[in-house]
């Protein structure tokens, strides 16, 4: 890939997903995940997703029965704590599983933790965290 357009650290994710309710995911992103409310007008909310922008835009089609694949977004930790972190959050904060924490690809390469919750407008959310950093990507 070209350094011209190639991801930086500088440079910003930007992901908009469906909501049925913009005070219902006010309140599962920012009271429940800790992420920081950036902008908010009458049809969407703009947050700040661990350093990332997602924007929760105002809808009446959202996934009424979603499954894990093939949609679905989150956060890869790089530091074991930080996922650790999150996960003692989510359930002291009672946030909705639609997966308990689990293991894939234990013993390989890959190996990785895993768990997943559900915003009020069914958009899953993986958090992860693999064993050997360069499995990131």
């Amino acid at each position: 890939m070209d350094t011209a357009v190639r991801g930086t650290p500088r440079n910003v994710f930007h992901l908009a997903i469906p909501t049925l309710d913009l005070e219902a995911a006010r309140g599962f992103y920012v009271d429940g995940l800790g992420c920081t409310l950036s902008r908010r007008y009458a049809d969407r909310i703009t947050l700040n997703f661990f350093g990332d922008q997602v924007v929760c835009h105002l809808s009446d089609r959202v996934d009424t029965a979603p499954e894990l694949y093939p949609r679905h977004f989150g956060m890869t930790f790089r530091d074991k704590q930080d996922w650790d972190r999150l996960l003692r959050v989510a359930r002291a904060r009672d946030l909705p599983f639609f997966a308990d924490p689990f293991r894939r690809f234990d013993g390989g390469p890959e190996g990785h933790d895993s768990f997943v919750l559900r915003d009020p407008s069914n958009n899953l959310l993986e958090f992860k965290h693999y064993d050997n950093p360069t499995m990131v990507y």
